[in-house]
This record gives structure tokens, sequence and C-alpha cells, in this order.
């Protein structure tokens, strides 16, 4: 079982030769520049990898760089082979990463939160208190009620 420090080394170099190889040595239109390495993760035991990817664009553009990347996974296999130098190449396993679409849907939640905040703001500006300006008995309308009830 290799040791995390070994596994993460592996899964940087991972990242780099896939991203290097992805720029610059595969000519499939369907990978083209709009897609991006986020993050590679290797298992313990270093046989399997996942690399995550975003791919800017539609939906069309996702399902094509997916295609593009099962098919040139034998390629960036063999790059990170020969660039690891290790007994056993992992196997990689592309997942297109969902935080692109996290983040929008985070940033819209705040959109509405924000304009909901706008709005009672708008109704709240020209309100006044329900009751006195301060609500709170103090001890001399004590002694002013009791005077009263006395006599």
């Amino acid at each position: 079982m290799a040791d995390n420090a070994r596994a993460k080394k592996l899964a940087d170099l991972i990242r780099e030769v896939v991203a290097e190889k992805l720029q610059r040595g595969i000519k499939d239109p369907r990978l083209g520049t709009h897609v991006t390495i986020t993050d590679t993760r290797v298992t313990g035991d270093l046989r399997e990898a996942t690399v995550f990817y975003t791919v800017y664009g539609d939906d069309e553009d996702r399902a094509s760089a997916a295609a593009g990347l099962a098919s040139a996974k034998g390629v960036l296999r063999s790059a990170v082979g020969a660039a690891a130098g290790t007994k056993f190449t992992p196997t990689l396993t592309f997942v297109a990463d969902a935080l692109p679409e996290n983040a929008k849907t985070i940033e819209d939640l705040l959109d509405k939160a924000r304009a909901s905040d706008a709005k009672v703001r708008e109704v709240s500006s020209g309100a006044a208190y329900a009751g006195e300006a301060d609500p709170y008995r103090k001890p001399e309308d004590e002694d002013a009620d009791g005077d009263e009830a006395a006599e």
C-alpha cells in the first residue's frame, strides 16, 4: 500500500501530463481549448486514477468532450506511464466536474436572497415601531403605577 504523499504526487503528475497532452498532443477536434482538467485523485494502491474535468460550453460540447476523452484514454494513459516511470500505470477514469453547475446554483440562490433582502428593506424603509420606541418598563414607571393604584 502506497502512502498518501506518493498518491498525491502521482495525482499531481497525472493532472499535469493529461492537461499538457490535451493541449498539445491530441488533435481531436472534440477536445478543443474548452476542456480544463480541474482535479485528479489516485487510489491508495496507485492502480486507478480519476481525472475531473470541466468543459466550457453547452451540453453538446460536454457530450462531445466526454466522447473525445473516452477515445483518447489509451494515448493519455501511455503518456502518463512514460512520465511516471512506475511499474504499473494507473487506469484513467474521466468524470465531469460538477463544480461549475454547483457554483451557478449557489449564485442563483444568492441573487434570490439579495432580491428578497432588497424587497424587505424597501418595505421597511417608511415603517414605524408598533409600540413605543422603548417597550421596557423602568423602575420609575412602576412607582408611578403603584402610586396611582394606592390612591
